[in-house]
């Protein structure tokens, strides 16, 4: 399952870069996360920092440990997780429009397990709306912050 969402963010690149990358008070931007846990940051740059992740997800909480495993500074980031099965992958993308920034998440998942894959193929159609939902309201929680700082 694959799932892309944009927002054009009336600010420069560097702020919403800024914005995104400070992963340990996530949680006082994008309202669905309850809790950030920094558990090890990295000496070379963001590839590396490894962190659990509380949010509300589809009505109910959800505790997940994500971890950047690459990116390049004003232009993108990339983390994974693996739980319930699955390998998850998700990537922030920043496009320069004029002085506005279009901020980009995409996100897949890949079942590894023969439990995971059967699910995977009942349930995805069903998710992949929801979970569109979820990261727009995220990526509106980003502008809105960045909006109006």
């Amino acid at each position: 399952m694959n799932v892309t969402v944009s927002v054009k963010i009336d600010a420069a690149k560097d702020i919403v870069w800024k914005t995104i990358t400070d992963i340990e008070h996530c949680d006082r931007v994008i309202s669905s996360i309850i809790k950030v846990k920094v558990l090890e940051k990295s000496e070379t740059g963001l590839a590396g920092l490894r962190w659990q992740e509380t949010r509300e997800m589809f009505g109910k909480e959800a505790t997940e440990t994500m971890w950047i495993t690459d990116a390049v500074a004003n232009e993108f980031y990339a983390t994974r997780a693996e739980s319930y099965g699955s390998v998850y992958l998700s990537r922030l993308d920043l496009q320069e429009q004029g002085s506005a920034t279009l901020l980009s998440m995409s996100f897949s998942a890949s079942p590894q397990t023969l439990v995971a894959k059967i699910l995977s193929f009942v349930m995805s159609p069903m998710i992949k709306g929801s979970l569109k939902k979820e990261i727009a309201r995220d990526l509106a929680d980003i502008k809105q912050h960045i909006e109006t700082s």
